[in-house]
């Protein structure tokens, strides 16, 4: 891969968009290449959670390559999206829990990716923002959908019609980011994470994330429904007679299945 970089530190990896001489701006090439690294991590077992993140230290990525876009047909448009959509959509629903280590900018489709993952670390200097209405055309990649499920319609409404970018902890304050850290802590605060998310039962884990994605689009029975189905599933496993065990032996468990 050209433009995207994989470093495995089991149990956790990391994804780097690496373009840095562009503040790693997205194109059809970089999409491709993203879903490829998410589908090669979702496949290695010693992986528990993945850091997605962008190199240097201006931005995570500072939107869709307008380059590219200007010359795009309405077919081509549609296209791009597809492709924003597959990566996208492997970082919400792959078994591993995703973290976005968000340095700098994270703008248009760089916002949407970031959203798309499970949680958000931003750097004291992140700035996030969806400027595609400013350009004539909107948030493709699903910053209409999910941005408005995770800050409120109203909330969301503002920063797509605006185009306004909110810093880091304007983005805390709404519910954007989970956390925000001095800029050269954002790695080390992600990989802490990781480590405590990676010390619980993946499998269990895995199966916790599903629910919770699936209550975003279900009725509240339904959605209760799938959690006991889960819970019902969970208890036949051994990691379950394990974590209990463990408890109350009072000792740490060593959990296996993923």
């Amino acid at each position: 891969m050209q433009f995207v970089k994989l470093d495995i530190q089991a149990p956790a990896a990391v994804l780097t968009i690496d373009r840095p001489d562009c503040l790693n701006a997205l194109n059809s090439q970089v999409f491709r290449e993203i879903a490829q690294g998410l589908e090669e991590l979702e496949a290695n077992d010693e992986v528990k959670v993945v850091i997605v993140t962008g190199a240097g230290e201006k931005a995570f990525a500072a939107g869709a390559d307008i380059s590219q876009m200007v010359h795009q047909s309405g077919k081509e448009g549609r296209e791009l999206a597809q492709l924003t959509h597959r990566a996208n959509f492997l970082l919400e629903n792959m078994r591993q829990v995703t973290i976005a280590a968000v340095n700098g900018f994270a703008l248009g489709g760089g916002c949407e990716l970031a959203l798309a993952c499970d949680i958000r670390i931003a750097a004291e200097n992140a700035r996030f923002g969806l400027p595609e209405v400013g350009l004539g055309i909107l948030p493709g990649g699903g910053g209409t959908q999910r941005l408005a499920r995770i800050v409120g319609v109203g909330r969301a409404k503002e920063m797509i019609f605006t185009c306004d970018p909110i810093d880091a902890q304007e983005a805390y304050r709404i519910g954007l980011a989970n956390h925000v850290v001095p800029r050269e802590k954002l790695m080390e605060e992600c990989f802490a994470m990781a480590e405590r998310i990676a010390s619980k039962a993946s499998f269990a884990v895995s199966m916790a994330k599903s629910a919770v994605n699936l209550s975003m689009g279900v009725d509240m029975t339904s959605g209760c429904t799938r959690e006991m189905d889960l819970l019902g599933l969970l208890f036949a496993t051994e990691d379950k007679t394990e974590g209990m065990t463990a408890f109350l032996e009072r000792r740490k468990p060593e959990f296996k299945e993923f």
